[in-house]
């Protein structure tokens, strides 16, 4: 199984995101400033080849996405791979709810009235646990209904057709990174805060051995 470099960036803004709305598997357009972040995004990587790309089947991943490798100047691949492996966690009942009121819900029948008191007291799992308790219809995805799910997303990246040192582009959503950054930091990363949109993040994965190496970049590095 290859070694890669996974390069992940958050979709641009979206209307969702400016009006402070849970945006999982549901979707609303970019903004003008998503627009923006997935040509910044684009310009940050224009000089990387991509041996692959994977990115979720809502339209905001698939817009961005796109936008980074049509801005591509290394013959990276053309297409992306799409599947609702790379969806966003799925927020049931809450879809297209204020944030801030829906994690309310959750985390009041157990004293924490935010997002942010949730994952600092336990973790970003247990939130979302709370969330799926919390939905009267219990399809908001809990933290093993989540992982169910995106671990299979990592397999399709782990047991594509790739070699060492190969670099893969992923586009991905907040909650995800957040997750990601938990489940593979070590504990280095602000986890209470979603990262920037069109901000890369950076893993290596070897196998089973997955590590963040960068988190919500707005610019790479100089040379």
């Amino acid at each position: 199984m290859a070694k890669l470099n996974l390069y992940l960036v958050r979709h641009g803004q979206t209307y969702f995101n400016i009006y402070n709305k849970l945006q999982g598997w549901s979707n609303s357009p970019l903004t003008a400033k998503g627009k923006e972040n997935a040509v910044h995004a684009g310009e940050m990587l224009q000089k990387v080849h991509f041996a692959a790309a994977f990115c979720s089947d809502t339209t905001r991943a698939q817009e961005t996405i796109s936008k980074i490798l049509e801005l591509n100047q290394a013959d990276s691949v053309k297409e992306a791979v799409y599947s609702p492996f790379f969806r966003e966690e799925f927020y049931g009942v809450f879809e297209g709810t204020n944030m801030d009121l829906a994690w309310n819900m959750a985390g009041l029948p157990h004293g924490y009235s935010s997002f942010k008191e949730i994952v600092k007291a336990h973790s970003i799992g247990v939130a979302k646990d709370y969330l799926h308790d919390a939905d009267p219809f219990h399809q908001a995805e809990n933290n093993e209904m989540y992982w169910q799910r995106v671990n299979k997303g990592l397999a399709l990246i782990k047991h594509a057709d790739l070699h060492d040192g190969d670099n893969v582009l992923w586009v991905t959503h907040g909650n995800t990174l957040l997750s990601l950054a938990e489940r593979f930091g070590h504990g280095k990363y602000d986890v209470t805060e979603r990262p920037a949109n069109g901000s890369l993040t950076k893993l290596s994965m070897d196998g089973d051995q997955v590590e963040i190496v960068a988190y919500n970049q707005t610019e790479l590095p100089a040379d």
